[in-house]
C-alpha cells in the first residue's frame, strides 16, 4: 500500500475533492439533512447545517492523515456538491475467509447522494473513480463495500463498478441499531486500470 490521503479526482462529469467548512449549507441542504437519503446509512440525518459544519470541521482535521479518504462529490458543470464518498478500514472478522489475511485488512467504500441526483449514474461514476484511485495510486490489494438489504439501487451501483457479492452480514448504525447488509468485494487483479 502507498497511502496518500484524499487526492483530487476528476471524471467526465464529476470532481471528487476534499470538503471544507464552507460546504456545510450545501451538504446539509442537498443530502445530509434528508432522512430519505440517510435511511440506509450508519448515521442519522443532521438536524441543522450547524451540525453538518461540526462534522465537516472534524473531517478537515483528518485530511493530513495519509490513511484518511473522504471526498465531496461535485458536479463539474455547476460546482454543486451532491454527495460524498469515502474509504475506511473494515474488519476481517465479518465473514471474510481466513485466506483474505494475506491481502491485508479490507478497506470499505461508503457513499451517498442527494435524492435530486439519484438514477443519473453519478454514484457509479464516483465509485469507479475511487476504485481506480485505490488500485492505481494507493496500490490497494482489495476493496469492499456493502448495502442494506432493501437498498437495491446501491447493489446495482456496486455491480456496475465491478464488485462481486460475497456474503451477508450485520452492521450496526452508530446508534447501535442492527442493519442486515449484503457485502461485496473487488480484487486488484480484477480491475483493468486506466493507462
Amino acid at each position: 500500500m502507498r497511502h496518500c490521503g484524499t487526492q483530487l479526482l476528476q471524471t467526465g462529469r464529476l470532481v471528487l475533492r476534499r470538503f471544507t467548512i464552507d460546504d456545510s449549507e450545501m451538504m446539509f441542504g442537498n443530502w445530509a439533512g434528508d432522512p430519505e437519503v440517510t435511511r440506509y446509512l450508519r448515521w442519522n440525518a443532521h438536524r441543522s447545517w450547524a451540525e453538518t459544519a461540526e462534522y465537516l470541521n472534524l473531517v478537515a482535521q483528518q485530511y493530513p492523515n495519509p490513511e484518511f479518504y473522504d471526498w465531496g462529490i461535485e458536479v463539474r458543470a455547476t460546482g454543486v456538491l451532491i454527495g460524498s464518498i469515502s474509504i475506511g478500514k473494515g474488519q476481517l472478522d465479518t465473514g471474510w475467509p481466513r485466506a483474505c489475511d494475506r491481502l491485508g485488512l479490507p478497506w470499505e467504500v461508503g457513499y451517498c447522494l442527494g435524492r435530486k441526483w439519484w438514477n443519473q449514474g453519478y454514484a457509479t461514476e464516483a465509485l469507479c473513480a475511487v476504485r481506480d484511485f485505490w488500485f492505481g495510486t494507493a496500490k490497494g490489494q482489495w476493496l469492499t463495500c456493502c448495502h442494506a438489504f432493501e437498498n437495491v439501487a446501491s447493489a446495482a451501483v456496486m455491480q456496475k463498478a465491478g464488485f462481486t457479492y460475497h456474503h451477508d452480514a450485520v452492521h450496526r448504525r452508530f446508534d447501535g441499531t442492527e442493519v442486515p447488509v449484503r457485502v461485496y468485494f473487488l480484487l486488484r487483479n480484477q480491475v483493468e486500470l486506466p493507462r
